[in-house]
């Protein structure tokens, strides 16, 4: 009796994963509304005179920082595990560095200026509780000149991710209307293929 041939292999090669993760769409989306609600509000607070308007617009806006620092962690940690979609082949060697460049000063950015508000809020001397629940705890002794300074850090450092960002957003927009390919598209949240949870 004639062996029956082995069945052909499908010798194609598997598509990788073009798509982010829902969650990372998720994560990736709500802090592209709360970063420049954020920064809009500081810079709003700033000009006003003191008054107790001002110190709820101040505890809304540490708040709010309080939650985008957690929230990067969160992301940065999801995306250890949840590595995102390879860059297109297509791109040169020279901008894939520059994506990658401009994604981990995003990050530093993202992780710097939660930091520095702490900082300028410890030596300043003013508490912050999360929410008006959670009392976090003060990393610096009280000391003046030390929070002026931050407060200056944490101002060029805000216009410093300002630019990062329209350096960001007009990287997509470059991507998807001249390069036409799926760098915007895969972090859309509805587009014509399953995303990966």
């Amino acid at each position: 009796m004639t062996p029956k041939p082995p069945a052909p292999q499908d010798r194609s090669p598997r598509r990788a994963d073009t798509s982010y993760t829902s969650t990372a769409k998720v994560m990736h989306w709500l802090m592209a509304v709360l970063i420049p609600a954020t920064m809009a509000l500081g810079m709003y607070v700033e000009g006003l005179p003191f008054s107790p308007e001002k110190l709820k617009l101040i505890a809304w806006h540490k708040w709010a920082g309080v939650s985008l620092f957690l929230l990067v962690a969160l992301r940065l940690t999801w995306r250890l595990f949840h590595p995102p979609p390879p860059l297109p082949a297509s791109m040169a060697p020279a901008l894939r560095m520059a994506a990658h460049a401009g994604h981990a000063l995003l990050y530093v950015l993202m992780f710097a200026i939660p930091l520095t508000g702490w900082l300028m809020s410890s030596a300043k001397g003013v508490p912050t509780v999360w929410f008006g629940v959670v009392p976090i705890p003060d990393l610096l002794g009280k000391d003046e000149a030390l929070g002026k300074l931050l407060q200056a850090t944490h101002m060029y450092l805000n216009w410093l991710l300002a630019a990062t960002l329209v350096g960001h957003i007009a990287a997509a927009l470059k991507h998807h209307f001249l390069d036409r390919d799926d760098i915007l598209t895969r972090m859309l949240p509805t587009i014509n293929r399953k995303d990966r949870t």
